[in-house]
């Protein structure tokens, strides 16, 4: 691939979809506009973001613009963190082993059941009176 050309990807996790332009560059990460430091506020959320770029050891090589909706802030990392993998992978095939050796390839499939009618909840039962 040419080095100058921006590579798309998507991520999702829960309700969150996080679309991710990569580009080579001077290592700038910006969240809906934002940096990510101000976006996401919990180091643990911005290690998430960054582990991709870390474990190809890319993390000043490129630049990451992120459209990140739906669902909380921790969600949002998730998705982003699968959707700047995936991009990782199409910038560099060579990448893939690392990346799916550390699980930043893994699409985590859990989401929040939905409420059944006829129960309070997804779960939940309303009381039973035997009387």
């Amino acid at each position: 691939m040419a080095t100058t050309e921006t590579i798309t990807a998507t991520g999702r996790r829960k309700t969150s979809v996080s679309a991710v332009r990569l580009k080579p560059g001077s290592g700038n990460v910006t969240v809906n506009g934002k940096s990510i430091e101000d976006y996401f506020p919990n180091s643990a959320a911005q290690s998430a973001v960054l582990h991709p770029l870390q474990i190809v050891k890319a993390d000043a090589d490129f630049d990451v613009v992120v459209k990140a909706v739906g669902g909380g802030l921790m969600g949002q990392a998730d998705a982003t963190k699968l959707a700047i993998a995936r991009a990782l992978i199409k910038f560099n095939p060579d990448f893939r082993p690392a990346l799916k050796s550390e699980g930043c390839l893994t699409r985590d499939p859990r989401m929040r059941e939905r409420k059944k009618s006829g129960q309070p909840g997804a779960r939940r039962r309303f009381q039973f009176s035997k009387r």
